[in-house]
């Protein structure tokens, strides 16, 4: 925009920090430029050049001969699409679809054993054996089961699914809260 079409009263939008912002014009500035009022906040912005300003949303300011209308709810165009927005933190409906991770596979699978210890490299065999989990790209699962299981023990604590039974063997904690080993 240049600085001769910008006009006083009319309402822009001003390029402010990375956003966006619906701006009415007040008053030209002493040290040039302009100052302003942000529709939304009613906070004074300081406009220095007219490259700060965007689109004009009066339709009685912009009337040049080559002058587009604006509407004045206008809004910047975004480079994606946000009509299909979700909450996030929420249920997800496609839960049930979603393949079970490798560190459930081993709850679940120490959970209906005999209570005896298990090494990583036995627990995704036989994951993958009871289709429980598919293998991806990686390949030593077994030791990314191992440290997953160690940081849940060291973050969670008493509460962790799972406790150390022996050098390489993971055994299912009995109850939330009892450790058997350390």
């Amino acid at each position: 925009m240049k600085k001769s079409d910008v006009q006083i009263g009319a309402t822009y939008l001003v390029k402010v920090a990375s956003n966006l912002v619906p701006v009415k014009i007040t008053h030209e500035h002493d040290n040039d430029g302009w100052e302003g009022t942000s529709v939304k906040t009613g906070k004074t912005i300081r406009i220095k050049s007219a490259q700060r300003l965007r689109k004009c949303l009066d339709d009685a300011a912009d009337t040049g001969p080559n002058a587009k209308k604006a509407t004045k709810d206008a809004t910047p165009a975004t480079e994606r699409d946000t009509a299909k927005r979700r909450a996030k933190g929420g249920k997800r409906d496609a839960d049930a679809d979603k393949p079970m991770s490798l560190i459930d596979a081993a709850a679940h699978l120490l959970s209906l054993g005999t209570g005896d210890p298990m090494r990583c490299k036995d627990i995704v065999g036989l994951a993958v054996e009871r289709g429980l989990w598919t293998p991806g790209e990686g390949k030593t699962p077994a030791n990314t089961l191992y440290a997953s299981i160690l940081r849940e023990i060291n973050t969670k604590g008493e509460a962790s699914r799972f406790v150390k039974a022996d050098r390489g063997k993971f055994a299912l904690a009995s109850t939330p809260g009892t450790r058997k080993g350390a």
